[in-house]
């Protein structure tokens, strides 16, 4: 049961600022994910939380007292990072027990909680393992299996799934997900990976150059963007973000290809709408019409891609739908699910007529 605050973090090394003035509450038994790509700060604020690094000012604090000089050894987090860390001679049990050995607990309970963890994660055929004989997702489940062992007051993690491959990132996504669930502890999870911070966090917090750029729930982030940096990060395709130029009632992009839609200002814009928020119909219904530049089959829809000078603008349509590389087709957009964004600042532009 434990609630952090982060009140005026700074990291420098040298001259390079790599956490400025962050600000941040997570909630007991939340699972927040620091969401950026590399050097934006993310695992250096987990590291400060951790003790492995020492804040350059500011102060970390776990329920209200201040823990910024207290070693990680005392925090009492569990820390689960992307090389796992295992020890080679040691089998899948004595890894998982290795936290409580260290504590002195008796060599009875630490088989009792190690049974307990590694149920958790499916894990008991393989207890008497080495690393070496455990696949990547075998091993990043002993892993997580060392850190619930004990039940820490907070869960650090550190792209923990970036070594596996594609379907067994998915596996493990559901794995954390229900244990998450399952142990109610505060969790922070780093990662560069927008599909996992959507699916697992409570809260997201998006990253740049140390400084958070929006903190909400996937849901929200997801439908309103705060400015172009996180429109552009979240989604899978990413949303569209389109140059256009806006003068008079009409609207082009930057080929010269009109576009069937009000703009909220005059000028140079960047235009948004996300793939699943157009559909194909006749050229007389068409907010505009462009030729394929690529179509693919992705299963349970297909993605249809258009070029207007060096932007590619992707759209999702149904899966029995058959195009192909050339074809020139209308696209209708939802015009209610627009986004409009500065293009010097970034920042969003509110209008009543698109979001």
């Amino acid at each position: 049961m434990t609630q952090i605050s982060l009140r005026g973090l700074h990291k420098t090394f040298g001259t390079t600022h790599v956490v400025r003035d962050l600000n941040l509450d997570i909630d007991d038994q939340e699972f927040l994910v620091l969401l950026g790509p590399s050097g934006c700060g993310k695992t250096t604020t987990m590291r400060m939380v951790a003790g492995l690094e020492q804040a350059s000012h500011g102060e970390i604090a776990f329920d209200g007292k201040r823990i910024n000089e207290i070693p990680t050894q005392q925090r009492d987090v569990a820390m689960v990072f992307q090389n796992y860390g295992l020890y080679p001679h040691m089998t899948v049990a004595e890894n998982i027990a290795y936290p409580l050995k260290l504590r002195g607990v008796s060599t009875a309970d630490r088989e009792a909680a190690v049974r307990k963890a590694a149920g958790r994660v499916e894990l008991d055929p393989y207890l008497h393992r080495r690393p070496r004989e455990l696949s990547g997702g075998q091993r990043q489940r002993v892993a997580l299996a060392r850190s619930i062992v004990r039940t820490p007051k907070v869960f650090l993690m550190d792209e923990p799934l970036s070594n596996l491959d594609a379907k067994l990132r998915v596996a493990m996504r559901a794995e954390i997900k229900h244990l998450a669930y399952e142990l109610q502890v505060t969790t922070i999870y780093v990662t560069h990976d927008q599909v996992e911070a959507m699916t697992l966090a409570n809260r997201v917090a998006i990253m740049k150059d140390g400084v958070i750029m929006q903190l909400a729930s996937p849901e929200e982030i997801y439908n309103d963007p705060v400015n172009l940096y996180v429109a552009g990060f979240i989604g899978s395709p990413a949303m569209n973000l389109l140059a256009v130029n806006a003068q008079g009632g009409a609207v082009t992009a930057e080929n010269g290809v009109p576009i069937k839609v009000t703009a909220p200002r005059q000028g140079a814009l960047t235009m948004g709408i996300r793939a699943e928020d157009m559909q194909m119909v006749s050229n007389e219904e068409a907010n505009f019409s462009a030729e394929i530049y690529a179509f693919e089959l992705m299963g349970d829809s297909t993605m249809i891609t258009f070029k207007f000078g060096q932007a590619g603008v992707a759209v999702k349509g149904d899966k029995n739908l058959r195009l192909k590389f050339g074809d020139r087709v209308g696209v209708r957009i939802d015009t209610s699910r627009l986004y409009w964004f500065d293009n010097e600042s970034g920042e969003r532009i509110r209008s009543t007529l698109g979001r």
